[in-house]
């Protein structure tokens, strides 16, 4: 058991079929082939060996959510528009609830509990704490109730999930650390700026798994 392990948590962000190249996913994230999914699903194994409570985000999308493209007349996939006040980029319809490809791909029986995101309709929630609108999931909860102080983050995709989950952690108290090397992003600059702006809020940033950095961070 690891030293830190009743006060270190571990949240793998959004690793389902619809985001992998490995599974042809509609909204597939450069990198994401089967050894990727398998190097994540080691690295969590190893966590979990060590004694550290796993967590897991998932996208959970009705047909009908606001970020898909074809929700929108004209709307064209990766387009930026404005919603409200809010920007929101439209998707390609992606893990939709009840679908093939929003299953999680790394071992289910390793988590001590699933959250799952973007299920209202009116709001896309890149962050596994709110959505977009503000409106809070369970994970704070869960993670408060399980004695949870620092998290280590890791998924996809590192400009998006990884970094909006990272960042809310951080503003609810946590102590952030981000696996690099266990993440991959929609875009090499928009990973840079997201790795940037986290590392300037605070958080700590791992090229690759480090039990003994972990331990200690």
């Amino acid at each position: 058991m690891a030293i830190a392990a009743g006060k270190t948590g571990v949240i793998v962000a959004d690793v389902q079929g619809d985001f992998t190249t490995w599974k042809k996913g509609s909204l597939a994230v450069n990198g994401t082939d089967k050894a990727f999914v398998q190097k994540v699903q080691k690295a969590t194994e190893t966590l979990s060996r060590e004694g550290y409570p796993i967590f897991a985000t998932q996208d959970w999308h009705p047909g009908d959510h606001i970020s898909f493209y074809t929700n929108h007349p004209g709307g064209k996939a990766f387009e930026v528009i404005k919603i409200e006040g809010r920007t929101q980029v439209l998707w390609p319809p992606h893990c939709v609830q009840g679908t093939e490809n929003a299953g999680i791909l790394v071992d289910s029986n390793l988590f001590l509990a699933v959250v799952q995101k973007g299920r209202d309709t009116r709001y896309d929630s890149y962050s596994g704490f709110m959505d977009d609108g503000g409106q809070k999931t369970g994970m704070d909860q869960i993670l408060k109730r399980n004695g949870i102080q620092k998290i280590v983050v890791y998924g996809i995709a590192t400009d998006y999930c990884v970094k909006a989950t990272a960042l809310d952690a951080t503003d609810a108290g946590y102590k952030v650390l981000v696996i690099e090397g266990l993440c991959k992003g929609v875009a090499p600059e928009t990973s840079a700026k997201a790795l940037k702006e986290m590392k300037e809020k605070g958080i700590t940033i791992l090229k690759e798994l480090d039990l003994q950095k972990i331990k200690t961070f």
